[in-house]
């Protein structure tokens, strides 16, 4: 298990705005069911639905963000739990573009690549595996998203989520597994010890001027869609 604790180049829990951060928060204070509930929280509310400049940036990036996706939420995820004692790996797949569309719009919806690279964080309590794919959506987002919504009840493919349950989504954990995106997922490459080795094998399928693009123009007209969805535009 010595595997899932370690401290790596992205998982850099050592880094003092992280170490900082889980002084404030006492959670090594507190019994592990809640030490991870509370980290889970954390990571879906306090750090936004949101798109960074990319999918393999470090911990202490993504907290200094503020705001992540589902592979980086998953990395800041993973640090906070690996400094407070709490095992866990990354289950990396491929999902489809059609749960981004809304977020994205247009010529720029038509040139993403059709899958796009996805992962969740499992970790382990107990001697039992959890899956955490829910920690995507941010609360806030989300009940915007419903409100605007509000005639779907179950499937909902789009902004960000791709649900059998879009009324009441297994987002909240306790000793469960959580999900917001799996309806999507359509490749499973299985699991790793740490997301530098997921990305060390598998990237998304972006070639140069496109990833320039993705990192310069569309992200942040994504990130403005989802603002505007937050505050209830």
């Amino acid at each position: 298990m010595d595997n899932y604790l370690k401290e790596t180049k992205i998982l850099n829990y050592s880094d003092g705005s992280i170490q900082h951060l889980v002084s404030t928060r006492n959670w090594m204070g507190m019994e592990i069911v809640e030490r991870a509930k509370s980290i889970y929280d954390y990571v879906r509310d306090e750090i936004k639905f949101g798109y960074n400049l990319s999918d393999d940036i470090s911990a202490s990036e993504v907290l200094k963000d503020g705001y992540g996706q589902c592979n980086t939420k998953a990395t800041l995820l993973m640090a906070l739990l690996r400094a407070n004692g709490i095992s866990n790996r990354i289950h990396g797949f491929t999902i489809n573009k059609a749960l981004q569309k809304g977020a994205i719009s247009g010529i720029w919806y038509m040139l993403s690549p059709k899958n796009i690279l996805h992962s969740w964080v499992e970790i382990n309590i107990n001697s039992n595996w959890y899956f955490l794919e829910g920690v995507i959506l941010d609360k806030e987002y989300l009940t915007k998203l419903q409100a605007k919504n509000n005639d779907c009840k179950t499937t909902f493919c789009g902004f960000g989520a791709y649900t059998d349950n879009f009324e009441n989504p297994p987002i909240d954990w306790n000793l469960n597994n959580t999900f917001i995106q799996d309806k999507g997922i359509n490749q499973d490459f299985g699991v790793f010890d740490t997301p530098d080795d997921f990305y060390a094998k598998h990237q998304q399928k972006l070639g140069a001027i496109k990833k320039c693009i993705f990192r310069k123009i569309v992200r942040h007209k994504m990130n403005r869609n989802v603002e505007r969805i937050r505050n209830g535009w």
